[in-house]
């Protein structure tokens, strides 16, 4: 779970996801139409991938990926994520972390 927030921390936006899934690709895409540069963490590359993949799983993350974090704060997954933007408060949320100046 150290390594999961160590790395949550480092950027205003961070998202845990893996090259193959459909939905971490949409969400990213999200992201980079709204003009934020998250970090990106595919954990099916990383060599503690399955660590960090469980340590998600632990924080609540079901399905473990996409996994978003603004501001070195869980935020949600897919669906979460999703709602926030059609209601208007990831924009808020990207403003308060620095990732988004407009």
């Amino acid at each position: 779970m150290d390594v999961v927030a160590r790395m949550a921390s480092q950027s205003a936006v961070v998202i845990f996801s893996k090259s193959t899934c459909c939905m971490s690709h949409s969400i990213k895409r999200l992201f980079y139409e709204q003009g934020v540069s998250p970090a990106i963490v595919e954990i099916d590359q990383e060599m503690y991938g399955k660590d960090i993949e469980w340590s998600l799983a632990r924080l609540g993350c079901s399905p473990p990926v996409p996994a978003v974090f603004v501001g070195g704060k869980f935020v949600g997954t897919a669906n979460t994520v999703m709602t926030l933007h059609l209601d208007g408060s990831l924009k808020r949320l990207l403003k308060e972390a620095g990732a988004l100046w407009l």
